[in-house]
């Protein structure tokens, strides 16, 4: 099985190497091929998004299954998404009744995912500010995750943030079970790759 995950850059891309990991222990035998389709900035919207979904459902290698996930803060004035729910309805909206899409979305960037593990960043970062919010994902557009743990970055003086760079850093420390736990956004993104494989949502 080949699964299409189209993604807003080389952030998300670095994550699917752990995101294999994730799931190779939980597919045994039955482990996908995930294939990330990378845009910079941001993944395309409207019948752009709609072009490009049936072109990886209908290509020479075609995939099984595409999901898209994007950012709901896409750094637009005003926002392109109010939440998480406004995102997914809104990609549905524009691919349409297919039901090989999937739409989903970090919540309010990507690094909301990184945010459980606040104290390993604190020693990347040489800076003990405190965690931003108990729940990674109710860190909202005044200002998202990124720029969070940007500023906690730039505190501790030791060197800037790199998102490709420090996305390793932080997860090849870290198990991905944690982030799952406390981020339900991305619990139900991975919950969609286990039930497209024949495998149980994580409850």
């Amino acid at each position: 099985m080949k699964i299409s995950i189209i993604v807003e850059g080389k952030t998300e891309k670095a994550f699917m190497k752990y995101l294999r990991n994730y799931l190779t222990r939980h597919l045994e035998g039955r482990m996908p091929k995930i294939d990330p389709f990378p845009y910079d900035g941001r993944i395309p919207t409207g019948e752009k998004l709609k072009r490009v979904v049936n072109n990886l459902l209908t290509s020479a290698s075609p995939s099984d299954y595409v999901i898209a996930l994007t950012d709901v803060y896409t750094g637009t004035q005003p926002p392109d998404f109010n939440d998480a729910q406004d995102a997914k309805q809104k990609m549905r909206s524009w691919v349409g009744a297919e039901t090989r899409f999937h739409p989903h979305v970090a919540l309010y960037d990507f690094e909301a995912w990184l945010l459980p593990y606040w104290n390993y960043i604190q020693k990347l970062a040489g800076h003990n500010q405190n965690a931003p919010a108990a729940n990674p994902e109710t860190v909202n557009h005044n200002m998202p995750p990124s720029k969070r743990i940007q500023a906690i970055f730039k505190r501790g003086g030791r060197r800037a943030y790199v998102k490709a760079r420090d996305v390793h850093n932080i997860l090849r420390e870290n198990d991905l079970s944690l982030a799952i736990s406390q981020c339900s956004e991305l619990k139900a993104f991975v919950s969609t790759i286990l039930t497209i494989c024949g495998s149980d949502p994580i409850l």
